[in-house]
């Protein structure tokens, strides 16, 4: 999230771990923009902020061309913020998946081009896998698979590199160690992104944010060695969307 706050601080971090893949993070509501207010003015609010209603926002993107060339400007300020990063952009997904929109959707995939843009994160988390995982549970297909099934197929036609399953969304803030464990043995062919949000201490911002959210957990899992035993057993490779990129020369 490149307009947040403490995102100099994870920058800085960046630089230090050569070999972390670090991806842009598309804020288009729920957050802060890069542009100021006044070259923005029907995407944010009077503080600066973005609209927090995912439904409200996707109408008027959908049907008010000025606010669509607002959009564009703004996802090309935040390309353009990672750039100036000097980070290498391992891939790109959206905060609260936005970029399912087809308006996002298509703007990503042709401003992305100007920037180098390779791989994206698809948010498809196949149902039979939680259902195999966790017997006990019951999950549905959710109703924008359709959607999922367009992106996916709109970004293999840009020639983007995107993942074949994610997994993170139904357990979301509730990625512990036993959870990831149990998952892993189910975990189908090809590339699987694993999404958690670990934190080592959870600030007030966190608790408004994200309140049930287990931070601590989820760090302690990405730790594990039981889970990194796990992962050599079962002979999953760990890889980044760049490793991915590099398996597909021809995208």
């Amino acid at each position: 999230m490149v307009a947040a706050p403490a995102a100099a601080d994870a920058v800085a971090r960046a630089r230090r771990l050569p070999g972390l893949g670090v991806g842009l993070h598309l804020v288009l509501v729920d957050g802060h923009s890069v542009l100021p207010r006044t070259e923005i003015p029907g995407l944010t609010r009077a503080d600066g902020a973005f609209d927090r209603n995912m439904v409200r926002t996707s109408v008027r993107v959908f049907l008010l061309p000025h606010i669509r060339r607002q959009l564009a400007a703004e996802i090309r300020a935040q390309f353009e913020a990672f750039r100036a990063t000097g980070l290498h952009l391992d891939h790109v997904n959206a905060h609260k998946h936005m970029h399912l929109h087809p308006t996002v959707a298509r703007l990503l995939v042709e401003i992305g081009h100007d920037y180098g843009l390779k791989a994206v994160r698809l948010p498809s988390e196949p149902v039979a896998v939680l259902r195999a995982a966790f017997p006990q549970q019951r999950y549905s297909t959710p109703l924008y698979q359709g959607w999922i099934e367009r992106l996916r197929h709109r970004l293999h036609g840009a020639g983007f590199v995107v993942n074949d399953h994610v997994f993170g969304l139904a357990w979301s803030g509730a990625m512990s160690e036993d959870r990831l464990l149990r998952l892993v043995p189910h975990l189908p062919d090809g590339v699987s992104e694993i999404y958690l949000h670990p934190a080592t201490e959870v600030s007030p911002a966190l608790l408004t944010a994200m309140p049930a959210y287990r931070h601590r957990e989820e760090f302690a899992a990405l730790l594990s060695p039981a889970l990194k035993n796990r992962l050599a057993e079962l002979r999953i490779a760990l890889v980044s969307y760049t490793d991915v990129v590099a398996a597909h020369p021809r995208q």
